[in-house]
């Protein structure tokens, strides 16, 4: 048993040499389509942040009008805390939000005296409203419209958050989606020439495989060197696409931060190397095997 995987495999290594530059070919394909894969993979996880990032950043603000009682606004507090789409509510009074804008204007003289010259507070209570997911606002801020709470709330800060939330979802969902289809794309045209490798390998070896099979050979055998060499192209794929992504990510990786303080792609990807090396030699090695298998079945006729 050992002897004849052992033959197999030298069959189908002498293959994936005697192949030149159509080995070389068909690993670049791989190399690109794996890029992409893994590049999809890292997109998902960077855009997760950003949607995590983003959506930290944004809430919405609703303001009671001046002669709603707190107790009330308390009331309306806890019916937003038990809508499943909400996360967190925060209560801001009127002295709270006064002073808030009196720190964030400390500098401004004008201001200063402006608030200084006035009898009484001129802010409104106020609730922040985060939630669940971006696309769950627009169900909390219709309830907030309904008729029940028309009469207490002066202004609810929807609409111009709700144009960062749309383009944010639409951006991630766009570019998720362009890197699947590149890689459908991609691992199509791996499987297509790997395929082809693999025809020609079958028929120019054609003679052989007829000996073989008058002397018995069982159809394993005849398979196991084939998907021996589509197995050779995927690993070496995968490890040089690997490789070549390192630079990659080391480059993104200062941009990247700065843009999402949250997201350390240089952290993520040593903690996650052996699991992302993982996927990319298992992506490779199916492409590889699955072009082999299909080749020889088409065109062996076992």
């Amino acid at each position: 048993m050992m002897v004849t995987i052992s033959r197999v495999v030298k069959y189908g290594l002498q293959a994936f040499l005697r192949n030149g530059w159509l080995s070389v070919s068909t690993i670049s394909i791989m190399i690109l389509a794996a890029v992409v894969f893994e590049g999809l993979l890292i997109f998902n996880v960077v855009g997760k942040s950003a949607i995590g990032s983003i959506q930290e950043k944004i809430d919405i603000s609703v303001y009671f009008k001046s002669n709603v009682a707190e107790d009330t606004i308390l009331s309306v507090k806890k019916s937003l805390d038990g809508l499943s789409e909400v996360a967190a509510v925060e209560y801001i009074s009127r002295e709270k939000a006064l002073e808030e804008f009196k720190a964030r204007h400390a500098d401004e003289e004008t201001v200063t005296s402006a608030l200084n010259e006035l009898d009484e507070n001129p802010l409104l209570a106020s609730l922040n409203i985060k939630a669940q997911d971006p696309s769950d606002y627009s169900s909390i801020a219709s309830y907030l419209e309904g008729q029940s709470l028309k009469d207490k709330i002066e202004k609810v800060t929807y609409a111009q958050n709700k144009v960062v939330i749309d383009r944010l979802i639409n951006l991630v969902e766009t570019l998720k989606n362009s890197g699947i289809t590149l890689t459908i794309f991609l691992t199509f045209l791996a499987l297509m020439v790997t395929f082809n490798t693999i025809r020609l390998a079958i028929f120019s070896n054609s003679d052989q495989i007829g000996i073989m099979r008058l002397v018995g050979a069982s159809n394993k055998f005849i398979q196991g060197p084939y998907i021996v060499e589509g197995v050779l192209y995927g690993l070496t794929a995968a490890v040089i696409s690997f490789v070549a992504l390192i630079p990659i990510v080391n480059f993104l990786s200062p941009y990247i931060l700065n843009l999402i303080p949250e997201m350390n792609l240089n952290a993520y990807f040593k903690d996650s190397f052996f699991t992302l090396f993982f996927y990319q030699l298992l992506f490779c090695a199916g492409t590889g095997i699955i072009s082999s298998l299909i080749a020889i079945r088409r065109y062996i006729r076992l």
